[in-house]
């Protein structure tokens, strides 16, 4: 792991409910020794990509990232792309309904919408990356990236989140063959055990998946029928993501008859 990757690696500590952190913390949290990691912080600093609070001595994000996504969302909108869709959909279904896009072997939320109708409802962190072995998303993108990237996958470490993820590779091939067959990834309890999911892989203007949406109920409400009735509005908001995107699913995705022509 290069300096660069260890000293960025420290911005994904941060989260809405850990806004600021200190030395100590980020040391505790990232494993690393001292020295090292107030030297990444310092050049973090230096760079704008962490601000520093004069009184308190602690790190929070820095005007760096705010100049970066005003940029990535002037030049490629793809927030303001996606967030009509993601809300209409979760207002449609009545449940929460997430995008996220891939950020190497992970998924990065990017928006989500929940109407909260009910009283029990998922709680959706917004800065948390999402493992594509153990998540719908994650699945539904894994199941149609290059073969060397699925092969690197599933032979790496596949953590457990719950007494449900899925980390036999043999069974992952499994899952990842029923999802190729409809397009579809469904996990129950694979991430978060009072969770059932599913999700639809998005694409750009490339042959391989950029993202995902997905539908996330509370376990109690996952019945078969609500979960068939999601399906639809599911695939629908994946299309117009996919076009919108300025994509067509590729001939080999079986969702590729609903965006043919799209281009």
């Amino acid at each position: 792991m290069g300096t660069i990757t260890k000293a960025i690696e420290l911005l994904d500590f941060f989260s809405p409910a850990r806004s600021e952190i200190g030395l100590g913390q980020f040391v505790k949290l990232s494993g690393r020794d001292k020295a090292t990691v107030h030297r990444h912080l310092v050049e973090l600093l230096e760079n704008g990509w962490l601000e520093q609070d004069p009184d308190t001595r602690a790190y929070r994000l820095g005007p760096a990232i705010l100049r970066l996504s005003a940029v990535r969302e002037t030049t490629y909108p793809t927030r303001a792309l996606i967030r009509p869709v993601v809300k209409r959909m979760s207002d449609e279904v009545g449940e929460l309904v997430h995008a996220s896009l891939l950020q190497g072997d992970q998924l990065s939320p990017i928006y989500f919408s929940d109407p909260r109708r009910y009283g029990v409802q998922v709680h959706f962190n917004l800065s948390e990356l999402l493992p594509l072995h153990a998540t719908s998303s994650g699945v539904a993108v894994l199941t149609f990236c290059p073969e060397a990237q699925q092969e690197r996958i599933l032979a790496g470490k596949l953590r457990h989140f719950t007494d449900q993820t899925v980390t036999d590779p043999e069974a992952l091939r499994d899952l990842m063959a029923a999802t190729r067959e409809t397009g579809v990834a469904s996990l129950p309890r694979a991430f978060d055990p009072e969770v059932a999911s599913q999700a639809v892989a998005v694409y750009g203007t490339g042959e391989t998946p950029v993202g995902a949406v997905s539908v996330s109920v509370p376990s109690v409400r996952a019945t078969p029928e609500h979960t068939a009735n999601l399906r639809g509005p599911l695939i629908e908001a994946a299309c117009d993501i996919t076009r919108s995107l300025g994509g067509i699913y590729p001939p080999d995705h079986p969702l590729s008859r609903l965006t043919a022509g799209a281009k």
